[in-house]
């Protein structure tokens, strides 16, 4: 017998009557890749309202701002005349420009450091349990949550210079004599909007803080209570230095809350009496809105810019190596 008849006595079947099943065409839902599996293309999709936002309402008017200071556009005159530096020397030869400047370095120094301090202070209270705490922390939250022009107006009538009930108190407890006239006097001025900025930031920045007290490991202050150490000196030697970067953070980010804010001396005082509250976010919207001169305005403005990228840079090289240490 061939082996072709004892292949075909065992059931083998020859290779030409074999049927071939044809395989299913893939269906097109099924071929192409999912909306939702295209995470590349779904990142682009995302990013595009950020992108959007920075460009329609940052760079557009930062380029816009800088085409300004060079020109001598103004609001009844909007054509652009191009005027090299004359802007920025008249600016800078600007006596009020000057006080400005001094008034914006001394309200961010001082405001920064009573905001750190008292943030500091806040967030160890606040990270303690005590009975009424979600009260506290209530309280303590509230003026950031409080739209900042209704704030600011019902301080304006807390300092009122006749109406003040600041100073009926004062005088009911027999401390003064008569009105203090908060805003109409330059030191007490300077002090009113220092005040109710602070007031304005705290909150902020406490939070922040509170972040990193808890983000402490409990096994640390356990160790330092079985050394013996007290308040101060785990405050000095284990909270200060594990909250420094987090405090370079709230620091960062207060000074160019406090740097480029103009709402509370806008409302409170509009730079007086005698300019002795004028700052140059204050004096740029006077000059390019109120008065009209978009140029001179626009220079102003700019002239922010580099403070801020350098006190930027400043603290984060700072915390950089406080992280390295």
């Amino acid at each position: 017998m061939t082996p072709a008849h004892r292949a075909d006595e065992v059931g083998t079947v020859a290779p030409d009557t074999v049927t071939r099943v044809p395989e299913p065409t893939p269906r097109p839902q099924l071929a192409r890749r999912r909306l939702a599996d295209r995470e590349g293309f779904l990142a682009k999709l995302f990013l595009l309202p950020t992108v959007a936002y920075i460009i329609g309402l940052v760079a557009f008017p930062f380029v816009l701002a800088i085409v300004f200071s060079f020109s001598d556009v103004t609001t009844g005159n909007p054509s652009l005349d191009f005027v090299g530096l004359r802007q920025w020397r008249t600016i800078l030869g600007s006596r009020v420009f000057w006080t400005a400047f001094r008034n914006t370095i001394t309200f961010t120094v001082i405001s920064m450091a009573l905001i750190v301090l008292i943030a500091h202070v806040l967030a160890t209270v606040l990270v303690k349990d005590f009975k009424g705490k979600w009260l506290v922390r209530f309280c303590v939250l509230l003026p950031w949550t409080t739209p900042v022009a209704l704030a600011a107006v019902s301080w304006l009538w807390l300092l009122n210079s006749i109406f003040s009930p600041i100073d009926w108190v004062l005088r009911w407890f027999g401390l003064i004599e008569a009105n203090m006239y908060y805003l109409g006097r330059p030191v007490l001025a300077m002090g009113s909007v220092i005040a109710v900025h602070v007031w304005r930031i705290v909150p902020v920045a406490t939070v922040i803080i509170m972040a990193g007290h808890m983000a402490i490991p409990g096994e640390i202050n356990d160790a330092a209570e079985i050394d013996g150490a007290g308040f101060w000196r785990k405050l000095r030697e284990i909270t200060i230095p594990l909250t420094l970067p987090i405090s370079a953070v709230a620091v960062l980010f207060g000074a160019i809350l406090t740097f480029a804010d103009m709402t509370v001396v806008f409302i409170l005082t509009r730079g007086g009496p005698t300019q002795a509250t004028q700052v140059l976010s204050s004096w740029a919207f006077f000059k390019g809105i109120e008065g009209g001169d978009l140029a001179q305005g626009a220079a102003v403005a700019l002239f922010l810019f580099p403070l801020l990228l350098a006190a930027a840079i400043a603290i984060l090289r700072a915390v950089r190596r406080t992280e390295v240490m």
